[in-house]
């Protein structure tokens, strides 16, 4: 009988280690995962994504149209009663961003070239600051210098064509990542967004509607 026992007890013994074993084995496992995505998800990151901070690298291409007020402004001849500076431009920019965890600061160059209308050429550099909104957007404003240069003025302008007409610029403006906009699937967080902004020349002396695409690195 106690040889029937014994061997009772072995059997259960063997059948017992493995499965603590097992069970350990699993334990270990899991909590080896719970600290490694811990680790991951310690890592600071802005509303798209992205790290928290940085350098964010970007071009873009955009196009618009800008209208100037008819009197004398930053040197700008005066136009006679119904005729305003405007044309139709594509704009080409080169600039970065520095995120700071939901907001950013950055800076940036344009060149501009008229294609229609009294605008000849433009060049100028800004300041931008903002806040990072949604998936993969930006709200911001700009501050900065421009220079323009006119292919022509009104019928009986006395003006100096080949001078870089300049002065300080404002502006407004907004972009939208593709995972704002249901395009999620079609590119990254670092990838294209559209822009869209309004800025004004010298003392509210123009108004120029811009839109295009920034593709960031």
């Amino acid at each position: 009988m106690r040889k029937l026992a014994l061997a009772a007890a072995v059997a259960a013994a063997s059948f017992a280690v493995p499965a603590f074993a097992q069970d350990m084995s699993t334990t270990t496992t899991t909590d080896t995962t719970v600290v490694t995505d811990t680790q991951v998800d310690t890592a600071p990151r802005a509303p798209d994504g992205t790290r928290a901070f940085g350098i964010e690298p970007y071009v873009a291409v955009m196009g618009g149209w800008e209208q100037f007020d008819r009197e004398a402004v930053a040197g700008i001849p005066a136009q006679p009663r119904g005729y305003k500076l405007d044309g139709a431009l594509v704009e080409g920019i080169v600039g970065v961003n520095v995120p700071l965890g939901p907001v950013f600061i950055g800076a940036e160059g344009s060149v501009a070239k008229g294609v229609s209308g009294d605008i000849d050429w433009q060049y100028g550099a800004y300041g931008r600051f903002g806040l990072r909104a949604g998936e993969s957007g930006l709200f911001y404003g700009k501050v900065g210098y421009r220079w323009n240069n006119f292919d022509k003025f009104a019928p009986g302008v006395v003006g100096d064509l080949n001078r870089d007409y300049h002065a300080t610029v404002y502006g407004v403006g907004a972009e939208i990542g593709p995972k704002d906009i249901g395009l999620g699937g079609i590119t990254g967080n670092s990838g294209l967004r559209l822009r869209m902004e309004v800025s004004t020349f010298d003392d509210a002396n123009s108004f120029r509607p811009m839109a295009g695409v920034v593709a960031h690195f």
